[in-house]
């Protein structure tokens, strides 16, 4: 049965293209990455150490796995789910890890083709997982606190550690949409083993989050998003999603915001709101990035930054991709400008967990 699943849900990934400029490692992505260093020099207290010792999980004694993508069946806290595996082909010593989640109605395989950190986790020497439930209705997650969703995470990071020759400083969590929220959700239950997250539209604020220790974020929001909206709450389209068991609408503005949809919020509020919870100040200091991106970067204590970056018209969409599975009368657009995945990465880099 899995196979049959592995193999459908690859076909359907197959006819995805992107254009050269959006490629992670394009012509737009150095600019990007180069903006990002300006930025970073000009921010003295904003600078991560130059060098954080690895520190090795049990995995280190496990032989290196095979490079490329793998799928693999994980069981925990009574839920079953698969993820993908991939791991550079040349790994040496302890390797960071990227936690890659999908949005609501996304299998695996659709973030996986979509943010291409997979393939680019194997060029610039990190591992990626990007997991999925394996449950009766659409791709979802739970991102509560105290979640089963969660503490299944949880474990698959314990999974992972125990398995690849992982640095323990250097694990992180990223997401789209639902994955976004989830990535939010993880930042507030597991600041003591994620390094930093990084929402793609989907950063969250929840009146219960107290992470253990202030965590860097890094988040990114188009304006015109028809799904999760940039004022708050949800936009025009969300209405055309279906619910979890495929019959309705998802209608995510319902009894509990928190737990099933887009609180009412700005995304500037929530972005406001982890500056406090980690010292910042509330007030960024704002800076064109191109024409239809504005990066907000708060003034922080070093080690614990806090950056949105808004596209101006952009969508639902993880940025710098081409995707006929993403499409623009239900999305919204994308921009040229910049690419999520390597932005995220340089931002990622520069942050191993402190002392």
């Amino acid at each position: 049965m899995y196979k049959s699943l592995f193999a459908t849900l690859r076909r359907a990934a197959r006819p995805v293209r992107r254009r050269a400029a959006t490629r992670p490692g394009g012509r737009a992505a150095l600019v990007a990455t180069a903006l990002t260093m300006m930025i970073s020099a000009a921010a003295p207290a904003a600078a991560a150490p130059a060098e954080a010792a690895p520190v090795p999980s049990a995995g280190c004694e496990a032989p290196h796995p095979a490079a490329g993508p793998e799928p693999i069946l994980f069981t925990a806290r009574g839920l079953s789910g698969v993820y993908l595996r991939d791991v550079p082909a040349d790994a040496n010593g302890p390797l960071p890890v990227v936690l890659d989640l999908h949005g609501y109605l996304e299998p695996v395989f659709i973030q996986h083709t979509s943010t291409e950190f997979g393939s680019y986790g194997r060029a610039h020497g990190f591992i990626t997982v990007t997991p999925q439930l394996l449950r009766p209705g659409l791709p979802r997650w739970d991102f509560d606190r105290g979640s089963a969703d969660i503490d299944y995470l949880a474990d698959l990071l314990t999974e992972v550690e125990s398995t690849l020759c992982v640095d323990t400083r250097r694990i992180y969590a990223t997401g789209l949409s639902m994955g976004g929220f989830t990535t939010s959700s993880l930042g507030c239950q597991l600041a003591d083993r994620l390094a930093a997250i990084a929402p793609v539209a989907g950063l969250s604020d929840f009146a219960w989050c107290a992470p253990a220790r202030p965590i860097p974020v890094i988040a990114f929001h188009g304006t015109a998003d028809p799904i999760v909206a940039y004022d708050g709450g949800t936009g025009p389209n969300a209405r055309l999603l279906p619910s979890p068991d495929g019959s309705g609408s998802a209608d995510p503005q319902h009894d509990r915001p928190d737990v099933e949809g887009p609180g009412p919020q700005s995304v500037t509020d929530n972005a406001a709101a982890w500056a406090r919870r980690n010292g910042c100040s509330t007030e960024p200091v704002e800076q064109p990035i191109a024409d239809d991106v504005v990066l907000a970067a708060y003034p922080c204590p070093a080690g614990a930054e806090v950056q949105l970056w808004t596209v101006l018209g952009g969508g639902h969409i993880w940025f710098g991709t081409r995707s006929e599975i993403f499409p623009a009368p239900l999305v919204g657009s994308d921009t040229d400008s910049i690419s999520a995945t390597t932005i995220i990465w340089d931002f990622f880099r520069a942050h191993p967990m402190r002392d």
